[in-house]
């Protein structure tokens, strides 16, 4: 029998039950979801199916408001069904697959279970998205054929976003639904699958919520604040911006209070059970409802003074009360922000010799010994661990990699100066000569199983390729500081960009040509991609602006207008290379590099692509061929037989597109936009895009792969300004668009619409790409531009003038 899912059912609307059921709507997938009936209906609402159904109906609404997005596209909710548990249960019959996401109370599971019992069919998949209760106990007095389809499926939230997908096996659960499961989560559903044992918090929340409690034990302890505390374990660590205080803000205190006080109640032979115990200022704050984002208080609250100026403030553990504070400064940070690689932003942080370094290597080691220790208890691998915490909590680094970036050998030698007492595995592998938990060994990535006491290979995707595996087996052909050219085998190259968040500047301008011509003399294709870390991350999150300013404040123009020229013939060079091009952008994928993959043959997406021409937002024209090849773009998705007089509401939407700066929020956004064709393709696995990328080369190749032939494209030429202007105009006097942006707006159109040319004129390349040189260069020397430029770059945000 071949297994599919067809149609699902998600029991629980909440937040998470909303979120699984938009993922699996997102992948195809037909979603039931239920919830309960209000216990609080009058009598006249009891037999209305609207009053029945107003618990489901709000999740799904707050599933439809949620930020960041839980859908992919609106029509996604076309898939989705909603129902109660009592007028709709009998549906369940016709479900493959059944996720129980209902309140963490064991009596609630136990009788929604023996219901389902009752009336699932044969083969279909039960699961769990328990983050503590054991399977066991869950399953407990039902049949052996329900135990045999039965595991658990633990989520991480924001579902659609976190890679973590944490599956636990039943003591019973049948080989091969655990192996379909995993597929299916993989490739369909996106997810990093983890194989997790079945014990309390299981891997991931295990591992975090400790290292959470162990850092506010010793910052209690040792004195310090809590913005230190989050200074130093940021991004310096490889931790998310938000790293302690401000990430249980963002998930709630109420919530990370109740998995903590899980974990100790259930955790009772946990050597450092008393780690988990919560603090009175904790308890104080739940008391005052100060829950953190949610309640618009926790750690941290934003505050107005009387002049309506927006400050931070921070809790004071002492007194309870909100104090303002001023930026965080220890010499490890400014060491650690010097450094050129993570590995030794690690090193500068723990082997530091300040306050805030002693304190980071305090919490580190025990954190990194603790984790030891759950080995085989939790996980049977430090790979299974390690990826929990990079795909659950958004580390760079897991805390096995992260121990051999700062050196397992040195690390132990001082853990066991400072008193700690370090795994007696920990001891066994050093004895065997093993100094790290993982090597390349011939192409291999190997890990140290303390099992066998041996390495063993990392277990991936066939389809997966890792950029820094390969850096390691020296597969770098070519280099500069923001570029560099990666051998992926079968002649196949990858262009992987590494400047901050890999925007465009003018080394990987220049580089670009050099690499492809390697690319050209030496292989059959092209993939341009990278594997920068964060959620959603950054493809490229746009170009060089401080580079342009400075030229701007200095007068420079002429080397403005020669660098963009240098950007189009980099970015048309890709376009025009006789081997095939695919671009493998994922998140930010913003102005310059949303104009690379335009430019590309083929795009190969990850699902979640925050992809548009923002360059307005800056003062600015799109300046890399963007508005070419997504006027291209557009027409060639056109019917051959429409003419250029059809062709209005196309050039608008495009337009708009670009003057608006509209941003996709998922790949399958950015194709009804027309970012994407059909042609390209959408990969819902983020580990996999790479590889997907090199197949999509190969196949062309094999289908006989020619260069696109250099043609003339139709415009619409004044008809279409004509058009833009009236509504400028109407936008300017209602007050809905300042004087500099409108004059930008009309640049973009003039642009795109091709000059002062007749509808149907055809022009050449070279042609727009004169007009688009000729607008940026002038905007750039406008006060204004600079204005805007200037305030984007301090704050991010858009300065409209």
């Amino acid at each position: 029998m071949v297994r599919r899912i067809n149609k699902a059912a998600v029991i629980g609307s909440g937040i998470m039950g909303g979120g699984i059921a938009a993922l699996l709507a997102g992948a195809g997938v037909d979603v039931l979801l239920l919830d309960i009936v209000p216990f609080d209906l009058k009598e006249e609402e009891k037999k209305d199916p609207k009053a029945r159904n107003k618990i489901v109906n709000a999740g799904l609404e707050a599933m439809q408001k949620a930020k960041p997005p839980l859908l992919f596209q609106k029509d996604d909710l076309g898939r989705i069904t909603v129902g109660n548990l009592e007028d709709d249960f009998d549906k369940l019959k016709e479900c493959d697959w059944i996720v129980e996401v209902v309140v963490e109370n064991l009596k609630i599971k136990q009788q929604l279970f023996k219901r389902i019992e009752g009336i699932r069919k044969p083969d279909t998949i039960v699961s769990s998205n328990t983050s503590g209760i054991p399977l066991k106990d869950m399953s407990e007095g039902l049949s052996k054929e329900f135990k045999e389809h039965f595991l658990g499926t633990h989520f991480f939230n924001p579902v659609r976003w976190m890679h973590l997908l944490e599956i636990i096996p039943g003591a019973e659960t049948k080989k091969e639904i655990l192996d379909f499961l995993a597929e299916f989560g993989e490739k369909r559903l996106g997810k990093g699958i983890v194989w997790a044992k079945d014990t309390p918090n299981f891997i991931g929340n295990r591992i975090g919520i400790h290292g959470i409690s162990l850092t506010i034990n010793k910052m209690l302890s040792d004195g310090l604040t809590i913005p230190e505390v989050d200074a130093l374990f940021g991004p310096a660590l490889g931790r998310p911006k938000t790293a302690i205080f401000a990430t249980a803000d963002l998930v709630g205190l109420d919530t990370m209070t109740h998995v903590t006080q899980g974990t100790y109640d259930k955790c009772v032979d946990d050597e450092e059970r008393d780690v988990f115990l919560v603090p009175q200022f904790i308890k104080d704050m739940l008391d005052k409802k100060l829950f953190g984002n949610k309640a618009k208080a926790g750690f941290y609250k934003k505050e107005r003074t009387p002049e309506m100026k927006s400050i931070k403030k921070v809790i004071d553990p002492k007194t309870g009360e909100y104090v303002t504070f001023e930026k965080v400064s220890f010499p490890c940070l400014d060491a650690a922000k010097a450094a050129k690689t993570l590995p030794e932003k690690l090193q500068a942080v723990v082997y530091g010799d300040d306050k805030g370094a002693k304190f980071a290597w305090k919490v580190v080691a025990g954190a990194f010994i603790y984790a030891a220790n759950r080995i085989p208890e939790i996980s049977d691998t430090v790979v299974e661990i390690d990826n929990a915490m990079k795909w659950g909590y958004n580390w760079e680094l897991g805390p096995f990699e992260s121990w051999d970036a700062i050196g397992l050998e040195k690390s132990v030698a001082k853990m066991k100066a400072d008193g700690f007492k370090v795994p007696e595995k920990i001891d066994k592998m050093l004895a065997k000569k093993a100094t790290s938990f993982y090597k390349i060994e011939k192409g291999q990535k190997m890990f140290y199983d303390f099992a066998s006491e041996s390495y063993k290979p990392v277990r991936v995707s066939a389809t997966a390729i890792n950029l820094a595996a390969l850096r390691e087996e020296k597969k770098v052909v070519k280099t500069s500081s923001s570029a560099s050219l990666i051998d992926l085998g079968d002649g196949v190259f990858n262009l992987e960009f590494h400047s901050k968040m890999n925007a465009i500047n003018k080394p990987m301008v220049d580089f670009m040509a050099e690499a492809g011509q390697y690319a050209v003399d030496n292989g059959i294709g092209l993939v341009i991609g990278n594997q920068a870390g964060g959620m959603p991350g950054a493809f490229s999150a746009g170009g060089d602006l401080s580079y342009m300013l400075n030229l701007a404040k200095a007068g420079n123009f002429a080397e403005i207008d020669a660098f963009i020229k240098n950007v189009h013939a980099g970015i048309m060079g890709l376009r025009y290379m006789p081997i095939p091009v695919v671009a493998a952008p994922y998140g930010l994928t913003l102005g310059g590099g949303c104009e690379v993959c335009l430019a590309s043959d083929r795009i190969v997406a990850h699902m979640d692509l925050v992809m548009g021409l923002v360059e307005i937002g800056a003062g600015l024209v799109p300046g890399g061929c963007g508005m070419i090849n997504l006027w291209r773009k557009t027409i060639t998705a056109k019917p051959e037989i429409s003419k250029i007089t059809d062709w209005a509401g196309f050039f608008v939407q495009a337009f708009m597109l670009v003057a608006q700066a509209k941003t996709t929020m998922s790949a399958a956004e950015a194709r009804a936009r027309g970012f994407l064709n059909q042609q390209d393709r959408i990969v819902m696995n983020r580990d996999n895009l790479i590889g997907e990328a090199k197949k999509e080369v190969l196949k062309m190749v094999d289908d006989g792969y020619a260069p696109p032939m250099k043609k003339k494209i139709p415009v619409f030429g004044r008809e279409a300004q004509g058009m833009v202007w009236v509504e400028m105009h109407n936008m300017k006097h209602g007050g809905y668009i300042t004087p500099h942006m409108e004059f930008i707006a009309k640049k973009i159109c003039y642009c795109m619409s091709g000059g002062d040319v007749p509808s149907g004129t055809l022009v050449s390349e070279e042609y727009l790409q004169s007009l688009e040189r000729e607008a940026f260069v002038e905007l750039w020397k406008t006060e204004n531009t600079q204005k805007m430029a200037e305030n984007i770059m301090a704050t991010g945000k858009p300065l409209f003038l």
